[in-house]
């Protein structure tokens, strides 16, 4: 660092300078950082009142620059500026679209609105845990709050890559514990009510896959008759089913959106299907508007709406996968074939070929929701306690450690990629783990040889 008075001399190349102005009173620093995109120097400056001051902040700056911590020159942007490039120009390419949705479901709902207006390279640790801290009071899941973090820190780690921040605040922020998720299966008794009752309802044996194999929804709505192979007794999971969302493709999005925006319903409000605390397109004007002024959302409603609607995808992360079939499921999956093939002759060119095993009476996808109304209505007719369609798929995997079979095994088979999703399954007292107990009994207790 050099020092020169009067705004006299020259500092030697990509040396920091520190010298008292004539012309303002004040001490002035130059620190040079790096270079620019261009190839110029990147010079910063710093002033103050005293030269102490002014060394405290040209000696900041080094620190920084030798410890590789620049920020990229002009001014930082917002959080919410950020997240928005993140979102659509970076994150876009890699995620799929419904884990995009809820990635951009949870910034606006979180990140946006409590962090969106600080400058990116401003925000610190202290702001991500009053924002935990925060979620955790108003009853949001711990997983939930762990998957806000890393959601934030993916994206200031690319922030700090591309220069825009020196470091990656949400490192220094202990991960918020996800904890044991508590999954609630079925038991086998239960089980077997549900097949029981499916056995007299239409695409009945959808019920019998799904707790058979512990597929997910849309990998059993997007099973195709092409990758079963009922004559070698396995299933290929290889597609799924999932409903995007609609993109606008109007001009004036503004006029398209108009007197279509959520109001919170108010206790007063006549509209019949009103369901406590759940928004809807409220008729009382005096409703609270719950959209932002800038709401580019209701694309569904677009005249000219473009893609969403129900798609075929990759299964979820490295689910894809081939599965045995049990042989007590190989008959029920010909008969379903055999009556699917009466419901084509009957539709006759009302029907649409995607070659699905399970559609609706014309051919054509099931809707997930109309699915979930299904398995609810089920539920009911067995006489079963209320569970989530998800929950069939822990049953399967609870069922299969019941049965003996190693967590390896059951990974493969319900395609999780990470074997502690499996191990949550292993607190079911098997056969094995019952008779190495009654071992342990005898050894300590039982009579000797």
């Amino acid at each position: 660092m050099s020092r020169r008075e009067g705004g006299r001399g020259r500092a030697p190349n990509l040396r920091s300078s520190i010298y008292l102005s004539e012309t303002d009173g004040l001490w002035h620093g130059w620190v040079t950082m790096g270079l620019k995109d261009n190839g110029a120097p990147d010079r910063r400056h710093r002033t103050g009142k005293t030269e102490t001051e002014v060394t405290r902040k040209v000696r900041e700056l080094e620190a920084k620059r030798d410890a590789g911590k620049v920020d990229r020159p002009g001014r930082a942007p917002t959080v919410e500026q950020w997240m928005t490039t993140y979102l659509n120009d970076i994150a876009a390419r890699k995620l799929a679209p419904t884990t995009l949705e809820s990635y951009w479901s949870d910034t606006r709902n979180w990140i946006i609105k409590h962090l969106g207006k600080h400058r990116l390279d401003r925000l610190q640790a202290e702001h991500l845990d009053k924002l935990y801290t925060r979620m955790l009071n108003e009853g949001k899941k711990p997983s939930h709050v762990l998957k806000v973090h890393r959601i934030l820190s993916r994206a200031l780690e690319i922030a700090r890559r591309r220069g825009r921040v020196g470091e990656n605040v949400a490192k220094q922020v202990d991960s918020p514990g996800a904890g044991d998720e508590e999954i609630e299966p079925l038991t086998q008794t239960e089980a077997r009510r549900i097949l029981a009752a499916a056995e007299r309802r239409r695409n009945g044996s959808r019920w019998s896959v799904a707790l058979a194999l512990g597929l997910r929804q849309g990998e059993a709505l997007g099973l195709r008759w092409k990758y079963v192979d009922l004559d070698g007794g396995s299933v290929r999971v290889w597609w799924q089913i999932s409903r995007l969302k609609w993109r606008h493709g109007c001009d004036d999005v503004t006029a398209c959106t108009e007197g279509k925006h959520r109001r919170a319903c108010p206790k007063n409000c006549p509209k019949a299907r009103r369901k406590a605390g759940r928004p809807h397109k409220c008729i009382l004007p005096t409703a609270e508007r719950l959209c932002p002024k800038n709401c580019d959302r209701h694309a569904s409603t677009c005249p000219n709406r473009v893609g969403g609607g129900l798609v075929f995808r990759p299964p979820k992360g490295k689910s894809k996968r081939t599965i045995p079939l049990p042989p007590e499921l190989i008959p029920i999956l010909k008969a379903h074939r055999t009556k699917q093939k009466m419901e084509r002759l009957a539709a006759a060119n009302v029907w649409e070929d995607h070659d699905l095993v399970f559609c609706q009476p014309n051919g054509r996808p099931i809707d997930p929701r109309d699915d979930w109304d299904d398995w609810k209505d089920l539920l009911s007719q067995a006489g079963v306690r209320d569970a989530r369609v998800h929950d069939g798929r822990h049953t399967a995997g609870t069922l299969l450690i019941e049965q003996g079979v190693h967590v390896r095994t059951v990974q493969e088979i319900l395609g999780h990629s990470d074997i502690r999703l499996t191990q949550r399954y292993t607190h079911v007292a098997t056969p094995m783990a019952a008779d190495g107990m009654q071992s342990m009994g005898r050894a300590l207790w039982g009579s000797q040889p």
